[in-house]
């Protein structure tokens, strides 16, 4: 998938039933996203780099 698209992945971390990863586009533009269940959520940078900042006010 990696070569047929141009998007290259690398998964972030990982648990039995979530994984967050991030893709480098072939534009350059590079996203998060957080696999949760059935639901994916997106990310650009900046608001990755935001809930980031959120998750590390919970603990």
């Amino acid at each position: 998938m990696t070569e047929e698209t141009g998007v290259k992945t690398e998964t972030i971390a990982e648990t039995e039933n979530f994984i967050a990863w991030k893709a480098q586009e072939p534009d350059g533009e590079v996203t998060f996203h957080l696999e949760l269940g059935t639901v994916t959520l997106h990310f650009f940078k900046e608001e990755w780099e935001e809930l980031l900042e959120l998750m590390r006010t919970l603990s």
